[in-house]
């Protein structure tokens, strides 16, 4: 029987040790299609993905963030804040964080279908990473998101990854 996605959903956790072999290319494209048909505000798909494979990127980005975990993959996401539906009902609310948001995760768990580990990093100075990069100025990082094999020892952090609300914490019908 073939999982569902709340098995998938369930079963995908945050590896943070990963094995030095790279994602092959099939793979790697699978997981950056699936961001690419990710639903954003009005379809605008403000997302900018940064591929850091090279040594050289992999060096600057660990230069910057303790947290990639030795991935051979780190993916630099962004948006372009030109690109960004604003809403007209609230100024200064715009959907960028929201689009990448939803494109990382629908990344996140292809990867995980592929049988590819990934983590949601967003510990490192914004700012320095972008000039790092040379990010044009109207794109914002948002996230980091390593990605390869997980090593044989990994596992998932037992406090953060078995532990969750009860619904009724945190939905409320109305």
């Amino acid at each position: 029987m073939s999982k569902t996605f709340l098995d998938l959903a369930k079963e995908r956790y945050s590896v943070r040790k990963f094995t030095e072999r790279q994602i092959e290319q099939e793979k790697l494209d699978k997981i950056l299609e699936a961001g690419n048909v990710a639903p954003t505000a009005v379809n605008y798909q403000p997302q900018r993905i940064y591929v850091l494979q090279s040594e050289e990127a992999l060096t600057k980005v660990r230069s910057l963030c303790p947290c990639t975990y030795g991935a051979p993959t780190v993916l630099l996401i962004a948006y372009d804040d030109n690109q960004d539906w604003d809403n007209p009902k609230q100024p200064g609310i715009h959907s960028g964080e929201q689009d990448v948001s939803i494109v990382a995760t629908h990344m996140m768990l292809e990867a995980w279908s592929l049988g590819v580990a990934s983590c949601w990093v967003n510990l490192f100075p914004n700012n320095e990473l972008e000039r790092a990069f040379n990010l044009p100025n109207n794109e914002k990082t948002v996230l980091i998101m390593p990605l390869g094999y997980a090593a044989d020892d990994a596992k998932p952090v037992e406090k953060w990854h078995f532990s969750y609300k009860k619904i009724e914490e945190t939905v409320t019908i109305l």
